[in-house]
C-alpha cells in the first residue's frame, strides 16, 4: 500500500491559511470537551452509575445526529443519493448540525473538497500528507483524525457548494448553527431532568446524552477518515486508499463501507456485499417507501461488479 502511494503523499506546504485563533477555541472545546467525557465515561459510570434513562436518552440521540451526519450531511446534501422535500431538508440538516461538527454548508463544501483531491496533494485530512513511513503514517493518522480541523483553510462555499448557497432555508439552517449547539447539550439535559424529575437527572443527562454522545459520534465519524484510508480490506476499485472496516459498520451506520463509497460516490447504499449491514441506506429506503425520499442512487449491480477486485 506504500508504493501505492508514494507519488501522492501530501506534504504540509499544501496549508496556507489557518482558522481565525477564535475560531480555533471554539474548535478546541467542541473537540476537547466531549472527548474528556468519554475518556472519563468508565469512571463516572464506575462511581455513580448508569441508569436507564441516560441510556435511552444518549442512545436516541445518537442515532438522531448520527443519521444526521451519515443520511443527510453526507449522503443527501453532499452526493445527492437521493432528493427529499424541504421538510425532511430542514430535519437532517438540524440533526446533523446537532452532532456539532460544523454548519451543514461547510462541512459539506470540505467533504466535496476531500472527494475531490481524496488522498492526493489537497485533501483536507488524508492520513498520507506525511508519508508512507510508520512515524509519517501515525502523524497523518492523527491529523486525518482531529488535527485537520486546527490546521487547514476551509474549502469554499462558493466552489464547492453553490447549490447550498442557492437554498435559503439550508442557508437559515447553516447561519443558525450556534442554536443546533445549544440545543444539542440543552434537550439531553432537560430529557433527563423531566424523566427523573430531578436537577441530578438533569446534569446526568447532560454528561452522556450531551457530552458523551457528542464525544462518540465524532470518533466515530472521524474515524472514517482516519482508519478507513489506512486499514481494513480493499474490495472495489478507487484512485486512493479507502477501505471497508468491517468493525465500525454499525457505529457509523454504514459509513465504514468506505471503499465502496470512493468507487461509487453517489450511491445511496455503502454496504452491498452479502453481510454488510448499511443502517443508513435501510433508512433512506424507509424514507423511500413512506414518499419522502425519490429519485434514490441505488447502486447498479453492473457497476458494482465491473468495480470489484479479484
Amino acid at each position: 500500500m506504500a508504493d501505492a502511494v508514494t507519488s501522492t503523499v501530501l506534504t504540509s506546504s499544501t496549508v496556507k491559511d489557518r482558522v481565525r485563533p477564535g475560531q480555533r477555541v471554539l474548535i478546541g472545546l467542541f473537540v476537547a470537551a466531549p472527548t474528556l467525557a468519554v475518556a472519563s465515561a468508565a469512571v463516572v459510570a464506575w462511581g455513580w452509575g448508569l441508569g436507564w434513562r441516560d441510556v435511552a436518552v444518549a442512545a436516541v440521540l445518537y442515532l438522531v445526529t448520527g443519521y444526521g451526519v451519515t443520511v443527510g450531511f453526507h449522503r443527501h446534501f453532499t452526493h445527492g443519493s437521493f432528493k427529499a422535500p424541504v421538510a425532511l431538508r430542514i430535519a437532517l440538516a438540524i440533526a446533523g448540525s446537532m452532532a456539532i461538527e460544523g454548519p451543514v454548508i461547510q462541512w459539506v463544501a470540505d467533504h466535496r473538497k476531500h472527494h475531490q483531491f481524496s488522498d492526493r496533494e489537497g485533501d483536507p485530512h488524508s492520513p498520507w500528507r506525511y508519508g508512507t513511513s510508520a512515524w509519517a503514517l501515525a502523524k497523518g493518522l492523527l491529523y486525518a483524525h482531529c488535527g485537520w480541523l486546527f490546521g487547514t483553510a476551509r474549502a469554499p462555499a462558493s466552489r464547492y457548494a453553490p447549490d447550498l448557497l442557492a437554498d435559503r432555508a439550508v442557508v437559515r439552517v447553516s447561519r443558525l448553527f450556534p442554536l443546533w449547539v445549544a440545543a444539542s447539550l440543552a434537550l439531553p439535559a432537560l430529557c433527563g431532568g423531566l424523566l427523573s424529575m430531578s436537577w441530578h437527572g438533569a446534569l446526568t443527562g447532560l454528561f452522556w446524552g450531551g457530552l458523551v454522545r457528542i464525544g462518540l459520534v465524532h470518533h466515530v465519524t472521524w474515524s472514517v477518515n482516519s482508519i478507513c484510508h489506512v486499514f481494513g480490506k480493499r474490495q472495489f476499485a478507487s484512485r486512493d486508499q479507502s477501505t471497508n472496516v468491517w468493525w465500525l459498520a454499525l457505529p457509523s451506520l454504514g459509513e465504514s463501507w468506505h471503499n465502496l463509497h470512493h468507487a461509487e460516490p453517489t450511491s445511496a447504499r455503502h454496504g452491498v456485499l452479502r453481510g454488510q449491514l448499511d443502517p443508513s441506506a435501510r433508512l433512506i429506503r424507509a424514507f423511500e417507501r413512506l414518499g419522502w425520499a425519490s429519485d434514490v442512487r441505488w447502486p447498479d449491480p453492473v457497476r458494482v461488479a465491473a468495480r470489484r477486485l479479484p
